[in-house]
């Protein structure tokens, strides 16, 4: 624990690990790197007090349309399914979502071109977009719950005889996981459009980095759909060389088919919470493939500063933030997000609220969203301390840190901080600061506190325990804790500010929580250390 503590006191010293971040691409989530999405996370990380300040690539994805018309998202979900997709275009699953909550606003030959995207591949070779099979289709391989179809022939063909009963036994497996074993609802009945009542999966020559994807086809009651998957039918190493093809499968797998099941739920869900969760659910069927930590440089782990809510269309915070699910079910229990998920469903018996409620929701009794946000954002200092897998994971970075001294006894810092956003800073005691007698007097300055402000104070001891405290804040967002600060005891304090807003403009088109326009937005905070003695 110590190893720990010592490890954590120098990265924050020098500034933490460097860690690349990839774009999104159109696919599970898995991303293709580009130059532009590298150049938006270096400006983040190198100084995103003036990234937010100037406007530059955060506020820009914030406040993108949400709600694209009709012409719009056809255009997208054609280019996606084409191999085409433009760095801001979403997901394959994303796209034909959009293009089925839109369906109804088109005629004529849109019309007929937005059918025949959201068809499955069985459409067969008459597809005017290209996607159908263009062999005969081979019979299915079933269970008693799903089916895999494919081709025997022709570039769409599986790579061996036995791969579609592979898939099979995957996607299988994943059911169990997801449906039996953590208590989701299964994918709504699509009344035997694939030959039958079983759930259909495809097996198609996707290419172009498209791993796989599932489709809202049927709209149910209120907003839930029945929907298919489409799988790529080998994962060759030529098109995805990154993973073997059965990690690629079940990870894939995993993510895409949380999707159906979110179909159930409610298809029109904050896009946040969509692909977040999804990512999150890739730990529970493929936890040693690890895929989902290529998001880490955008999650708020290493990126606090960006908007827990936010979605991008040119990079993956939506996919890093899998570890906020995972902070909360560490500690709350593997079945919260499946509580989340009931709250934000559509149906008479859920909740019906979008994103953010539903997390207040679920999260009422274990101390409210501000404190347990909090407590997430505090302790993401030490990722091993807070996470099943953290001692793996880099060192994050933190916004200062500053040794004190005898003759260098007080650092302030002041910064604008996001509504579900944080900034951290380190105090450590240097030379002529031994004996119980040194303290450190924090003093917190920030915003309102009807805008849910919060401060927490975390002692790194030397023996490799924690002190965690909670600095109170009055009407004004103003308020002060007193700590060791001994260099005998203590080998660090930080202190992280914390904008919990959750007040937003709700319906004003941005990618965020419930198409809203936050209230709370660069909210002023200051944290002055001192060095004291008594």
């Amino acid at each position: 624990m110590r190893r720990i503590v010592t490890t954590a006191v120098a990265m924050a010293l020098v500034g933490g690990a460097a860690l690349s971040a990839p774009a999104v691409a159109a696919d599970h989530g898995r991303p293709t790197r580009t130059p532009a999405a590298e150049q938006q996370v270096r400006a983040l990380e190198q100084a995103p007090d003036k990234v937010l300040e100037a406007g530059l690539g955060l506020p820009a994805a914030a406040t993108e349309v949400a709600q694209v018309s009709a012409p719009e998202a056809l255009a997208t979900a054609r280019r996606v399914l084409s191999g085409q997709a433009l760095p801001r275009d979403p997901s394959a699953t994303l796209a034909l979502r959009d293009l089925f909550m839109k369906r109804s606003e088109l005629r004529g030959r849109d019309l007929r071109n937005a059918d025949a995207l959201l068809a499955r591949p069985s459409d067969g070779a008459g597809d005017n977009q290209g996607f159908g099979y263009t062999a005969p289709e081979a019979p299915p391989v079933c269970n008693t719950r799903l089916c895999v179809h494919y081709v025997a022939t022709g570039a769409d063909a599986p790579p061996t005889p036995d791969w579609p009963a592979h898939n099979l036994a995957v996607m299988d497996s994943v059911w169990s996981t997801i449906v039996d074993s953590l208590g989701y609802r299964a994918p709504l009945s699509d009344r035997a459009e694939g030959g039958n009542a079983l759930f259909d999966v495809y097996l198609k020559d996707l290419g172009q980095g498209l791993y796989g994807f599932c489709a809202p086809e049927r709209r149910v009651k209120n907003r839930t759909a029945s929907g298919y998957c489409v799988l790529d039918n080998d994962y060759a190493a030529a098109q995805f060389p990154v993973g073997t093809p059965d990690d690629n499968l079940v990870v894939t797998a995993g993510h895409e088919f949380f999707h159906a099941v979110q179909f159930a739920y409610d298809y029109g869900e904050d896009l946040w919470m969509m692909e977040s969760t999804a990512t999150w659910m890739e730990e529970r069927v493929a936890t040693q493939v690890n895929d989902n930590r290529q998001y880490f440089p955008t999650s708020q782990i290493y990126a606090p500063y960006v908007p827990l809510d936010m979605f991008s269309r040119t990079a993956t915070f939506q996919y890093g933030n899998w570890v906020f699910w995972e902070y909360l079910t560490t500690r709350y229990g593997i079945g919260l997000v499946n509580k989340a998920w009931k709250q934000a469903g559509s149906l008479r018996k859920d909740g019906g609220k979008y994103s953010i409620q539903a997390l207040q929701k679920v999260l009422k009794h274990k101390g409210g969203l501000t404190k347990v946000y909090s407590g997430f954002a505090a302790g993401n200092l030490i990722p091993a301390l807070n996470y099943p897998e953290g001692a793996e994971y880099p060192s994050p970075k933190v916004r200062g840190a500053k040794q004190l001294s005898r003759h260098k006894r007080t650092k302030r810092y002041a910064t604008r901080i996001n509504h579900l956003a944080s900034a951290s800073y380190v105090y450590v005691p240097g030379k002529g600061l031994g004996g119980k007698k040194w303290k450190l007097s924090v003093k917190v300055a920030g915003p309102a506190k009807r805008t849910s402000p919060a401060a927490v104070v975390v002692v790194y001891l030397r023996n490799g325990k924690r002190q965690v405290k909670t600095v109170r804040l009055n009407r004004g967002g103003d308020g002060h804790k007193t700590v060791s600060f001994d260099n005998r005891a203590v080998g660090a304090v930080s202190v992280t500010l914390v904008n919990a807003s959750t007040r937003y403009r709700c319906g004003s088109k941005t990618l965020l929580a419930c198409g809203g326009r936050p209230l709370d937005d660069k909210a002023r905070f200051a944290v002055t250390g001192r060095v004291t003695k008594g």
